[in-house]
This record gives structure tokens, sequence and C-alpha cells, in this order.
């Protein structure tokens, strides 16, 4: 694994926003073969509203997202917003995005492999992780970070 003191450097992999154009674009088009959540936050120096697809976890009653890749562009807007708006099966939703602690990610984290191995993977494959384990995304808590989504 990567030296745990470089890890919030690492941004998406080369092909990731390639990826994320072509599932919006087959989304705007109605060809995905399955629902895709969308965070819609405005860029923290233009203001222009960013789209990236994202994985969200149900737990217990709440929402979670992760950011797989510290550095991040998405990631860095939603702390400077703090709030955004969730697209889902056609619907919106404006909400609140709270940062949890690293303590109070591990829960999260450790669901995450069941959730999305494929996006484990890649986490792995950009040397985020070493492995695609339960333990393995535990050993990432307080540098990939875990926000709680509250509907406002």
């Amino acid at each position: 694994m990567t030296d745990p003191s470089t890890l919030s450097g690492i941004g998406p992999p080369a092909g990731m926003k390639e990826m994320n154009d072509d599932l919006l674009e087959q989304q705007r088009r109605g060809t995905l073969p399955f629902e895709l959540s969308v965070l819609v936050v405005p860029g923290r120096r233009s203001g222009v509203l960013r789209r990236t697809p994202l994985t969200v976890l149900d737990r217990d009653g709440e929402r979670f997202v992760l950011g797989g890749f510290p550095a991040a562009d998405w990631i860095r807007n939603v702390r400077a917003a703090g709030r955004g708006t969730l697209e889902e099966g056609g619907r919106s939703a404006p909400v609140r995005l709270v940062e949890l602690d690293a303590a109070d990610a591990v829960p999260v984290l450790r669901e995450w492999p069941a959730i999305t191995p494929i996006g484990v993977e890649m986490m792995r494959d950009a040397g985020v992780v070493g492995d695609t384990t339960p333990e393995a995304m535990e050993a990432v808590a307080g540098i990939c970070p875990v926000f709680r989504l509250e509907l406002e």
C-alpha cells in the first residue's frame, strides 16, 4: 500500500472523468441499465454546478457517500459548500453533507467492499488501499472522507 502520509494527494485514476461523463450521458438518454445517484454541488471557485455520479450506502436509516480518491475535486467542492442536491430515479432533493470523523466512518468504510466491489478495486489499483477487504478500507478512516447525507 502507498505510504499513508501521501494518500490524501491521490486523485481519481485516468479515465474516471470520461467514465463519469459516459454514465451521465447514458442516464440522460435513458439507456443506463441501473439507477444512478448523482451529487450536484457548486464548484468552490466558479460556482458552476458540478455533477458527480456516486454510490450511496443506505445504512440503518441513514445515507452515506465515500470520497474514495481523497484529492478528487468533488470532495473539495462539498467541503466548501457543505450542501448540494442528490438526484436519483428522476427525483432531486437538497441535501446537507456532514463529514464523519474517523471513528464514525469506520463502520461505513468496512461495508464498502460489499456495496461496490468494483469501486474498491479501483481504489486498490490507484494505491489508496492495499486490498479490497473491510480491514483495508478501515485503514483509510480519516483519509478517505465519508459524508452523511441529510435531507434539507
